[in-house]
């Protein structure tokens, strides 16, 4: 009988402990799809965040580097740099990356460090119950702004993957999002053209991923996936920001 369908490889036999409807899986799956794909697994370094994904080196089926809080650049740039020849990734929140982590990627994508980062968004500190992040929505509930986010008070939301895309050494800067199966195939595209970036040696890859928190947000599963569409995206637009027309 023909295999039309089978759990990707790239991903060990450990259950996930995300809350249901969480998309955290679904981006796990397609990246260790891409790298079963482009054969790449065996020569593959992750490194973990701080987070709701801080355990994912017991999902990812190829070697993970744990990092403390923020500083997963850092440490996937003294991998890359002692194993060149390797594939570097890292896999951060909006609270890891965004906010403790700030300077860490902004100034790898400067430096135009030859890794790939994976950004998740889902505009929550999801595993510290919800607290406002660096990537809240204007107006949006969370339990550290009960009233929702005012400007005044708290800023603006931070659009990281537009404020990357101003840095030379960033080769290649996209959007996504895991709402439906479109935008899944979308997704994985954009993670192989990072990976394809690296391969090259060209640059600094960067892939932003807008995120479902069903817990934090109050939403069952399927309005989370619409608020995406309805609130998210607004604020975060889905494309390309760096390397449109790069041929990798």
């Amino acid at each position: 009988m023909a295999i039309v369908f089978e759990k990707t490889k790239g991903l060990t036999d450990k259950p996930f402990h995300y809350c249901p409807g969480c998309t955290h899986g679904i981006i796990h799956r397609i990246i260790a799809e891409v790298m079963c794909e482009m054969n790449i697994l065996d020569d593959a370094i992750g490194v973990s965040s701080v987070g709701c994904t801080y355990n994912n080196y017991e999902y990812f089926a190829c070697d993970m580097v744990q990092a403390a809080h923020g500083r997963a650049p850092a440490v996937a740039t003294g991998i890359k740099r002692v194993h060149p020849g390797n594939m570097v990734f890292t896999y951060q929140g909006d609270g890891d990356l965004a906010s403790i982590g700030t300077a860490e990627i902004v100034h790898a994508a400067a430096r135009g460090e030859k890794i790939c980062a994976f950004f998740v968004n889902n505009a929550v500190y999801g595993m510290t119950s919800g607290q406002m992040a660096p990537t809240t929505l204007l107006g949006q509930v969370t339990t550290t702004s009960p009233f929702g986010r005012d400007a005044n008070l708290q800023g603006y939301p931070i659009n990281m993957s537009e404020m990357l895309a101003t840095l030379q050494g960033a080769v290649y800067v996209e959007r996504v999002t895991v709402v439906d199966f479109k935008s899944i195939q979308q997704a994985k595209k954009a993670i192989a053209k990072a990976f394809r970036v690296q391969q090259h040696g060209l640059g600094f890859a960067f892939v932003e991923f807008l995120s479902t928190c069903p817990t934090n947000w109050g939403k069952d599963p399927v309005d989370s996936l619409q608020w995406i569409r309805e609130n998210m995206i607004p604020q975060y637009p889905l494309g390309v920001f760096k390397g449109k027309d790069l041929e990798v």
